[in-house]
């Protein structure tokens, strides 16, 4: 009982990981209608900066540990979004009218690019985080065994939580989020209203590379480190997870990726992890191909 509240806490900044990412890529693809894997690309990006400076910041200037991370996040933030602007203004939206191939053709062509301006930068070096906020929280203990969570997981998850329900809030309850559902519903009748299509997707769109970077940074903080191949795994697996609840609500997307993530918690702690990643892809590969035939019906 105990090892299996552990593993179900264990899931809980993985699903706030994989909700808040599922959010952001389902606010993009509302205005975009096609497969993007450079909002992953993004999310390996922002980790990668991230680290380069922060390792700059830390052994050229010999600032302390805080101030590094905070001149990393902020340069992170700044190069993240950066990339997000111009390929949201100069590629995705004039593609976005075009051949869903040409999308997923530019889209692949700008996370190599990405992946390997952070590696060329790092001289291909895997950089590493130092540890920190690791004291643990106890929840529930039974004789030795205890259920915890570090500092640094109940930090991220309670970020990540926000950013979905601050996006929920804007998207239900401003002006803004009214506008981005009418463009998603129509942008030729949002047009004729007097609504810029062209400005509410590029809002989106820079919102969604936001919302990829915050979680790049959070994720490394987290995990230590971001790899070069991080772009192209997170770029399948977010693209795939959002449709788990549905490209058309961002709230749905998130609830159903989170869903997901315990699932994959509760594989890799019970099932051979050699096949999870197999398993996980086929199941996500699956549901969409589930959604798309009850679409067709309906």
């Amino acid at each position: 009982m105990a090892y299996l509240l552990q593993q179900l806490a264990n899931a809980v900044p993985l699903a706030a990981l994989y909700a808040a990412l599922a959010f952001g890529y389902a606010v993009a693809f509302g205005v975009t209608k096609r497969a993007d894997i450079t909002y992953g690309a993004i999310f390996a990006f922002s980790g990668q900066i991230l680290l380069l400076f922060t390792e700059l910041a830390f052994n050229r200037f010999w600032l302390v540990l805080p101030a590094a991370l905070a001149v990393g996040a902020c340069a992170a933030i700044a190069y993240s979004l950066a990339a997000g602007i111009w390929i949201g203004r100069s590629i995705m939206l004039p593609l976005v009218s075009k051949s869903p191939n040409t999308v997923i053709v530019a889209a692949l062509g700008i996370m190599i690019v990405l992946m390997e301006t952070a590696r060329l930068a790092a001289d291909t070096r895997a950089i590493w985080l130092p540890p920190f906020l690791n004291d643990t929280v106890v929840f529930w203990s039974d004789g030795p065994f205890e259920v915890t969570l570090t500092h640094i997981q109940l930090i991220d998850t309670a970020l990540m939580a926000a950013i979905v329900a601050v996006g929920t809030l804007i998207l239900r309850r401003t002006a803004w989020g009214r506008l981005w559902r009418a463009v998603t519903d129509d942008p030729l009748a949002a047009e004729l209203c007097g609504t810029s299509a062209s400005r509410v997707f590029l809002v989106a769109y820079v919102a969604a590379a936001l919302v990829a970077t915050i979680c790049g940074i959070l994720a490394t903080f987290y995990y230590g480190s971001m790899d070069f191949g991080a772009g192209l795994m997170f770029g399948l697996k977010v693209l795939l997870i959002a449709a788990v609840g549905g490209y058309s609500d961002p709230l749905r997307s998130a609830g159903g990726a989170a869903g997901l993530a315990v699932v994959e918690t509760l594989w890799g702690a019970y099932g051979p992890f050699v096949w999870r990643d197999l398993v996980i892809f086929s199941l996500l590969v699956l549901l969409l191909v589930m959604s798309r035939r009850e679409r067709v019906v309906l």
